[in-house]
């Protein structure tokens, strides 16, 4: 058993909300949190949004839905909501010092028993768990985006992280309703680095004209399956991010990793994807087509 009915999450933007849903739809109490009223209170709307399309689908009912915004309680102060936790989840963005700082912190108001999660999708858990009160109650639960609908949650096991903590995360995982695997600390893990890989050689495809976005994405989608092409996947997490993440694995596994220039070039340009209204794609009119 997990042992866990409390969760603080500590960041309210696209991946925190979404965490927080899981975890109150599941029964759990949950603790939203972030640096302002305004910013936290964007993040519950967002919650609000998320259900009532899920409520259209026919996906929760209306007193679901109601039962999973009453379990959220919103917060401006990490440090106190921790201290009656049994899981903190930190969902802020992807800067190593920022979470070092935050899980330090948190880690010294949580309970003995607590978990200290990161939902780094990149960043060394290892170096995360380095600053905590007790470093092996420190692992990595990295979540997907949208998170109430993607299945798959990625355990991942810093080289202090106790067996303990492992077991209880995989009950955690089963009690949120996601399926869990079990990865060791290393740049990318297996998510990240097999994900950002395909990413960025359809951006070099798009850069060098081999096909146009579309087909790209087409090749995957009806070639190999995948639910969205890896340039929409692109727009979907972010050029800002993605270009972090690539970043990042080109200093810690090489030259497989360098990001494009065209990547670099549309960060340049504020060409983020979705959240900018555009990316690869044009999401500013109806029919989203490529500029």
């Amino acid at each position: 058993m997990s042992n866990i009915a409390s969760v603080v999450v500590v960041g309210s933007g696209t991946m925190g909300h979404g965490i927080a849903q899981v975890c109150a739809h599941a029964g759990l109490r949950v603790t939203l949190t972030d640096v302002s009223d305004a910013v936290v209170g964007k993040g519950k709307a967002s919650i609000e949004k998320s259900l009532a399309k899920m409520q259209e689908k026919g996906r929760v009912t209306a007193e679901q839905a109601q039962a999973t915004l009453a379990a959220i309680t919103l917060s401006t102060d990490p440090i106190a909501a921790s201290a009656s936790a049994d899981l903190i989840v930190e969902a802020v963005p992807e800067r190593m010092e920022l979470k070092l700082d935050l899980v330090k912190k948190v880690s010294e108001a949580a309970p003995a028993h607590a978990i200290v999660a990161t939902n780094t999708s990149s960043l060394s858990v290892t170096e995360i768990a380095g600053v905590a009160k007790d470093p092996s109650r420190v692992v990595g639960l990295h979540f997907f985006n949208p998170v109430p609908v993607m299945e798959l949650l990625e355990i991942v096991r810093a080289m202090q992280t106790s067996d303990e903590v492992i077991d209880r995360a995989r009950s955690f995982a089963t009690q949120i309703a996601k399926k869990p695997i079990v990865v060791k600390d290393a740049p990318g893990f297996a998510t990240s680095r097999l994900g950002v890989i395909l990413g960025c050689e359809a951006i070099r495809m798009l850069e060098s004209g081999v096909a146009s976005a579309e087909d790209i994405d087409a090749a995957m989608e009806l070639g190999y399956r995948h639910p969205m092409g890896p340039l929409k996947l692109t727009d979907l997490v972010g050029l800002d991010v993605r270009l972090m993440i690539l970043d990042h694995l080109h200093k810690e596994l090489g030259e497989q990793f360098r990001p494009p220039s065209l990547l670099r070039q549309m960060v340049r340009a504020g060409r983020l994807g979705r959240k900018s209204g555009r990316g690869f794609y044009d999401y500013t009119s109806a029919n989203e087509t490529k500029k």
